[in-house]
C-alpha cells in the first residue's frame, strides 16, 4: 500500500489543519469540488480560515457548509453569486472578500505554483480591481501588478489517481484543480477511481504525483448540479 493513500478524509487531513490557515479548494461551480475533504474540515472545527476558490459553492454544499458554521474568515474568489449565506455575511461585514477577475485568479494561482511572485495584466486597469495596486505602462498599454498565490494546503478532486498520486481530472473539473495542486505546501487529493501503478498513460497525467502528498479514494461520490435546466415538453410528448 502506498504511503500516500489514507483510509478517509479525516486521516488524510490529520496534523495539517490549524486555525487561520490559507487553503486552496479546487473545482468550478459544484463540478470537481473536494466535497468530502471540505466535510472533514468542517468536522475538525478549525476556524478563521482564508479560502482561495473560484466560488463558494452554494448554501449547504461545498464551501457553503463552512460559511454556515462561520469557519471561513476570508474568501479570495471570482464568482460567488450562487450563495445566499455568502452574500448575507459579506453585506453584514462578517466576511472578508478579495474579488478577482476569473482569469487573473487562475493566473495568480498558476504563478504561485511556478514560484513567480508577481506579474502584470491589463485586466482590471482603471477599475476598482486596480485600486491600491502598482500599475505600469508597456508598449503604450497600461497594466496592473498582481501577486502570485500560495497556500498552506490545497484540497483537490480528481477523477482517477494511482498510488503515487498521479492525477487525472475530467472535463470542467480540470479548470482550477491542476494549478491549485501545485500551489501549496501540502496537497491532499480525493479521487473517484484508484488504479494500479502504471495504469495511467504518462501523456495523460494532469497532475504529477510529486505535487500530491496525501490521497483518499471516494466511495459513491455525489454528482451535483447547480441549476437543472430542462426544456418544456410538448403536449404530444
Amino acid at each position: 500500500m502506498s504511503k500516500k493513500i489514507y483510509p478517509d478524509a479525516t486521516a488524510a487531513l490529520a496534523g495539517l489543519l490549524r486555525d487561520y490557515m490559507v487553503i486552496m479548494s479546487g473545482g468550478f461551480g459544484l463540478c470537481g469540488i473536494p466535497e468530502v475533504l471540505i466535510g472533514a474540515i468542517k468536522e475538525s472545527g478549525v476556524k478563521g480560515l482564508t479560502f482561495i476558490s473560484n466560488n463558494a459553492g452554494i448554501d449547504d454544499v461545498g464551501l457553503g457548509v463552512l460559511l454556515a458554521t462561520r469557519q471561513i474568515k476570508k474568501m479570495i474568489s471570482s464568482y460567488v453569486g450562487e450563495n445566499a449565506t455568502f452574500a448575507k455575511q459579506y453585506l453584514a461585514g462578517e466576511l472578508e472578500i478579495e474579488f478577482n477577475p476569473q482569469g487573473t485568479l487562475a493566473e495568480r494561482i498558476r504563478a504561485g505554483g511556478a514560484g513567480i511572485p508577481a506579474f502584470y495584466t491589463a485586466t482590471g486597469y482603471g477599475t476598482q480591481v486596480a485600486e491600491g495596486k502598482e500599475t505600469r505602462e508597456f508598449n503604450g498599454r497600461h497594466y496592473v501588478m498582481e501577486t502570485g498565490l500560495f497556500a498552506d494546503l490545497a484540497i483537490v478532486h480528481a477523477h482517477t489517481a494511482d498510488p503515487e498520486g498521479n492525477l487525472q481530472y475530467r472535463m470542467t473539473a480540470r479548470n482550477f484543480n491542476p494549478m491549485m495542486a501545485t500551489a501549496a505546501k501540502v496537497t491532499v487529493a480525493e479521487a473517484e477511481n484508484l488504479v494500479p501503478q502504471g495504469a495511467l498513460d504518462p501523456d495523460h497525467i494532469h497532475t504529477p504525483g510529486i505535487f500530491v502528498q496525501r490521497l483518499i479514494k471516494l466511495e459513491n461520490p455525489a454528482k451535483r448540479i447547480e441549476h437543472r435546466t430542462t426544456r418544456k415538453r410538448d403536449a404530444a410528448e
